[in-house]
């Protein structure tokens, strides 16, 4: 559960909102939290446009809540974000959907990252040209200090981000990013992860999505007092690697939505979830034409062979058409369940005519021939009725349901 608190005479000007709000997650940073405002504060007054730094407590234990509504309430443009549960992304999260500025910033209260690289990284989003901005420490013309184990670490996630998921943005980690307020409002929403994975999910979301991923060079310094807890973080990133990518081949995440939404439609952003389908309706069909195939060597020592493909058809056409109801198609509960399934057996009828014209064809050129030789020739016919199948699940079958589906899994 989270809190909103924002202290007194914290926005900047009253009745108007700021362009930027700078957000910094902290737990347990009373040593540094005073000097990192201060310093924070100092940078913004050089920009030319209103602005607010917020600082989201992360429920610490320590003085850091206390110093950070002191500092609320010496500075106007300072305002604090309570949260009573701990995660980096649950503070970006609560901080963000509750900020009524125009660009949202995030930075690490260490400034690792130069403040130099601010502007850079908020001027395309004010001009409109990006969705989002992020530092890259591993671009070729920045500048970092850190030690071997971090810049391996650094880059192996990443290289394996772009393996996994095609990120085609250079590094996810890096804790400088912004983002506008209109697309934070769509993809929030659609993020799960409350923790470290928070950034990575975002920005392969918003990628997959369409938008654009503006990436700033940028001078890094690490900070030897980090409290980050390296392994258990890369843990907890791969478990989110594998859920998002899962959510992203089962087509679970409304991205043509996003980009309609934002403008940002593409043909790639447009066709992601019929991609995603045919991937999950791919697999669900290799695995029933290798039960198909199975059953029918199996049934073959005891029944004629268009007896023992009406059964190995019907079969293996009862389970994929639930399992592509259920993992394809995102439909559970039984409303609509007998219903679905009269019209997978409809199909069915239509693959068995397929199929025994198959072994029509076959016994009218060869006669009785090995087993093994029609199973060859069923594949293929099987491989015909299976793209039929899709077509038909798609377009008639589960057509209506598909449009009740929830936007957000």
């Amino acid at each position: 559960m989270t809190a909103t608190a924002t202290a007194p005479g914290s926005r900047p000007s009253p009745g108007r909102a700021p362009v930027l709000d700078i957000v910094i997650p902290v737990f347990n940073e009373e040593k540094a939290l005073v000097a990192s405002v201060e310093k924070v504060r100092d940078h913004l007054r050089t920009l030319p446009f209103e602005h607010r730094v917020t600082i989201a407590d992360n429920a610490s234990t320590d003085a850091t809540s206390l110093l950070a509504h002191q500092l609320a309430s010496r500075f106007d443009d300072v305002r604090v974000v309570s949260l009573t549960r701990k995660g980096r992304g649950r503070a970006l999260k609560e901080a963000w959907s509750h900020s009524d500025a125009e660009v949202l910033v995030y930075m690490d209260v260490d400034l690792s990252t130069d403040l130099n690289a601010l502007l850079p990284l908020v001027a395309p989003l004010l001009s409109g040209h990006s969705d989002l901005a992020i530092g890259s420490r591993l671009a070729r013309t920045s500048r970092t200090t850190r030690g071997p184990r971090r810049e391996v670490i650094s880059r192996g996630y990443n290289v394996l981000l772009r393996g996994a998921l095609r990120a085609r943005f250079s590094d996810a980690q890096c804790g400088f990013k912004a983002i506008r307020r209109d697309v934070a409002a769509q993809l929030l929403p659609l993020i799960e992860d409350d923790e470290w994975f928070f950034d990575t999910e975002l920005l392969v979301v918003a990628e997959r999505a369409g938008l654009r991923i503006h990436e700033v060079p940028v001078d890094w310094v690490d900070d030897p007092d980090s409290r980050v807890d390296i392994v258990r973080t890369a843990a907890a990133d791969l478990r989110g690697m594998g859920r998002l990518g899962w959510s992203l081949v089962r087509g679970r995440i409304p991205l043509a939505d996003v980009a309609e939404a934002l403008g940002r439609a593409t043909t790639s952003s447009a066709g992601g979830r019929l991609s995603a389908q045919m991937v999950v309706f791919a697999l669900i069909g290799v695995l029933s034409t290798a039960a198909y195939g199975l059953l029918y060597v199996l049934l073959r020592g005891s029944l004629g062979a268009f007896e023992a493909n009406a059964v190995a058809l019907a079969v293996t056409a009862i389970a994929n058409t639930a399992a592509n109801r259920r993992f394809t198609f995102g439909l559970r509960g039984p409303a609509g369940a007998l219903r679905h399934q009269l019209q997978g057996l409809l199909v069915f009828g239509c693959g068995l005519a397929v199929t025994s014209g198959a072994i029509w064809v076959l016994r009218t050129l060869q006669g009785d021939g090995h087993p093994l030789v029609e199973v060859v020739v069923l594949t293929a016919a099987n491989l015909f009725v299976t793209v039929m199948r899709f077509v038909l699940m798609r377009t008639w079958i589960f057509r209506t349901s598909r449009r009740h589906l929830p936007s957000v899994a």
